[in-house]
């Protein structure tokens, strides 16, 4: 995509969107960075769900020790991998009191120096709690990324390398909560909403469906029918890895 078309892309959902937030639901950064790390492999409604209880009583790495693993797992039983989510939950705790007197750092080699955080988990507390310009891919903004044509990368690094390197100065603090959100509630995975799609004239893909009943467009799974089983399955693994595996955690 062209630098002319990819400023487009990017004021079309700024004006459908001006101030786009994070679906998680957190009250300080601490409670940010716990949330990030519990949703991997699961929805921000479902962590939603996990945390506001959880969060009432916890909204300090020091309470979150003394709840202690078993306690916390007692919130956290209905988000997939809970038990180690736990274990990393407790010992980033243990190691912002040690390392950083209880705050989370603003810096991404500190935070991925902690227990269960990885890039992506980073790249979401500095954009969201410090207001960096970082892009987090995860699996739908991988999606979007490549099957648009605004950042096509064979991984979520490539694909984040892209969008820091095209992304234009007005979008850059917003940019990774647009593309989320587009990749979420309209360039879905398996149905993409092209009918209602505010950048439909901008996409690769040809042709768009016209209406909500319309089949997925055939060039949505034409890199895989032209692939073999084995190449097919490969591609399905990097695409699960980049929704629910932060890659460096």
């Amino acid at each position: 995509m062209n630098k002319a078309d990819t400023f487009e892309f990017y004021r079309r959902l700024a004006e459908a969107n001006p101030a786009p937030v994070t679906e998680l639901e957190y009250g300080n950064h601490f409670q940010l960075l716990v949330a990030v790390v519990l949703s991997a492999q699961a929805t921000d409604v479902g962590v939603n769900k996990a945390t506001r209880a959880l969060f009432e009583l916890v909204k300090t790495p020091q309470q979150m020790v003394e709840l202690g693993e078993d306690g916390l797992k007692a919130h956290i039983k209905t988000i997939g991998l809970f038990n180690a989510k736990a274990k990393n939950v407790i010992a980033l705790s243990e190691a912002l009191i040690a390392r950083h007197e209880g705050e989370v750092p603003n810096d991404r080699d500190a935070l991925t120096a902690l227990p269960g955080v990885g890039r992506k988990t980073a790249n979401v507390v500095l954009n969201a709690a410090f207001g960096a310009e970082t892009f987090a891919v995860d699996t739908h903004i991988f999606r979007v990324g490549n099957r648009t044509g605004l950042a096509p990368g064979r991984t979520v690094l490539d694909v984040e390398r892209a969008l820091d390197k095209g992304t234009p100065g007005p979008f850059r603090v917003h940019g990774h909560h647009w593309l989320i959100l587009h990749g979420r509630y309209i360039c879905k995975a398996r149905k993409p909403e092209c009918w209602r799609c505010p950048v439909i004239d901008l996409c690769r893909f040809k042709p768009k469906p016209d209406g909500p009943d319309a089949p997925a467009p055939k060039a949505a799974l034409k890199h895989r029918a032209n692939k073999p089983a084995s190449a097919r399955k490969k591609r399905v693994k990097v695409v699960r890895a980049a929704e629910i595996i932060d890659p460096q955690a």
